[in-house]
């Protein structure tokens, strides 16, 4: 069986975090407590929040403004948590600071702010990944492995599902905010279609339908990716209903089960067309240390990329998006 590798033998990295907000938390409690790595920074547009934060995780240092920590001589990473809206200003701050870069999900609003990120990666030379955690977690590293095994033959179908019930959040949350990139595809959506990229690669065919919420941006999104003549991703996302939150892949001697949640780590069952079943166990604590580590051995090299989510499949996925949104009628401001 093939596993990913253990986070702790990772080098040690000093991270500065940009934003602590609730995906902040989740990133320091990873680092902090399965990997090698230092939080030796973090800033906020509040000292107050920064200072708080700091406390919590005993980080030396705690920055009034997000200049300050890019200029933190102690920071070599930057990881940015703050809203979608921000994250193209937020990494370039970052990288015009001689930082490496890991950017949150979705990387930016659409595929131009990212090629923006890139370019200015590539012309620095820094180390920049999009933060998509589950393509590094054990239980994705071996479904990977067992298709490419072909245990379960020729893929032909992806399906996966991700939805929440956050109807009832205000108008004013960043979720029903167009000005801060809200709806489901960016915040939700994008793991269904970050995963089948992972599994298939870019689409030649995109076909969206959508609902959106009175504040404009997208309710509800069913998505069908086309990939040559018979190869077919069914995608769905919501803000309005906990969904299974589920994956199955289907090949032509079998399946792929992949359970509840699939982007988490959890467990999936191979069930071959002739009875055969095995269930493999992927669970662990916490997720986000795998991808910490990624950054810290692709930084450690040398690497500006790393080969399981590089820049152009970051690209490709927002491209995808960026025409998922045209077809649903969602625009942001500043588009």
């Amino acid at each position: 069986m093939t596993t990913a590798e253990d986070p702790r033998t990772a080098p040690t990295l000093r991270w500065g975090v940009l934003a602590p907000g609730g995906i902040a938390h989740t990133f320091a409690k990873a680092v902090l407590g399965h990997t090698e790595g230092r939080i030796v920074a973090v800033g906020s547009r509040s000292l107050d929040r920064a200072e708080q934060f700091a406390r919590e995780y005993d980080v030396p240092t705690a920055h009034g403004t997000y200049e300050d920590l890019v200029a933190d001589p102690d920071v070599e990473a930057v990881y940015v948590a703050s809203p979608h809206s921000e994250h193209r200003d937020h990494a370039l701050l970052a990288i015009a600071a001689g930082k490496h870069v890991l950017v949150e999900k979705s990387f930016t609003r659409n595929a131009a702010e990212a090629q923006e990120v890139v370019d200015a990666a590539r012309a620095a030379g820094v180390f920049c990944m999009e933060a998509m955690w589950t393509r590094f977690l054990p239980h994705v590293v071996e479904l990977r492995a067992a298709l490419e095994r072909g245990e379960i033959g020729e893929v032909v179908s992806v399906l996966a599902d991700h939805g929440q019930a956050f109807g009832h959040l205000p108008s004013t949350h960043r979720l029903h905010d167009p000005r801060l990139a809200g709806g489901a595809l960016l915040d939700l959506g994008v793991y269904p279609v970050s995963f089948a990229h992972h599994l298939l690669g870019a689409p030649d065919r995109v076909q969206a339908l959508g609902s959106l919420t009175p504040t404009g941006v997208d309710g509800q999104i069913s998505i069908a990716l086309g990939y040559g003549e018979r190869v077919q991703a069914s995608l769905h996302t919501t803000l309005w209903s906990r969904t299974a939150t589920t994956a199955v892949i289907g090949g032509t001697e079998g399946r792929i089960e992949v359970a509840s949640d699939f982007y988490r780590p959890t467990t999936f069952t191979v069930v071959r067309a002739d009875g055969e079943r095995r269930t493999v166990e992927g669970l662990v604590d916490g997720g986000f240390q795998y991808q910490a580590a990624e950054v810290a051995r692709r930084v450690a090299e040398g690497a500006t990329e790393s080969p399981l989510m590089t820049w152009d499949m970051t690209l490709d996925v927002m491209r995808t998006m960026d025409e998922v949104r045209r077809q649903v009628g969602v625009a942001y401001p500043g588009e």
